[in-house]
């Protein structure tokens, strides 16, 4: 039997996205964003207003990072998530983690975590930011083979249900392949 449950967020996990953009002074600005996800294979889409002091700076510099959180710094990710730029000018400062610029749009890398994606921004509009990845880097840590292994990445996702942060990481089964049993 089904129920019929409050409306939420009915999609989940969520990734745990921090945006990353510098200010006017040239400091680092990061903010989470669970709300964002592949608009196609070339751009993300993020839904953020212009309320945020992130985008403000994406505008302005035409560019961000989307890095993904992982378990190790959950709880710089749920900082940024709830201190805003807009009154708190030296939240990445407390945070405690590094940054490096990127060499491929103004905007900076946030060290700590082990996947990136550099962006320009092509435009806000009525369902958010949408940017161009120009590149993509990973810390060499979380490569086997020279590719991505997703269990060292130890990425987080957030349930809008609870309100909780879970790793993503274990591997249940083989895409393009495993369905094919039941094709006849």
């Amino acid at each position: 039997m089904r129920k019929n449950i409050k409306i939420t967020e009915a999609i989940f996990p969520m990734p745990v996205l921090m945006i990353a953009t510098y200010n006017e002074d040239g400091s680092v600005d990061v903010m989470n964003a669970a709300w964002g996800t592949m608009f196609d294979r070339h751009q993300v889409i993020l839904n953020l207003t212009e309320s945020h002091k992130t985008v403000k700076n994406m505008k302005e510099r035409k560019a961000f990072t989307v890095s993904i959180a992982d378990a190790k710094h959950v709880t710089e990710a749920d900082y940024f998530g709830v201190v805003s730029a807009n009154t708190v000018k030296d939240k990445f400062e407390k945070s405690g983690l590094t940054a490096t610029k990127s060499n491929n749009v103004d905007a900076p890398i946030i060290n700590e975590f082990p996947l990136c994606m550099e962006c320009e921004f092509v435009e806000i509009n009525e369902t958010g930011v949408v940017g161009t990845v120009v590149s993509v880097t990973a810390d060499e840590s979380v490569l086997t083979d020279g590719k991505v292994d997703i269990e060292k990445v130890n990425a987080i996702a957030f349930d809008p249900y609870t309100h909780g942060y879970y790793r993503v990481s274990e591997r249940v089964g083989e895409a393009f392949k495993d369905g094919l049993k039941l094709k006849k």
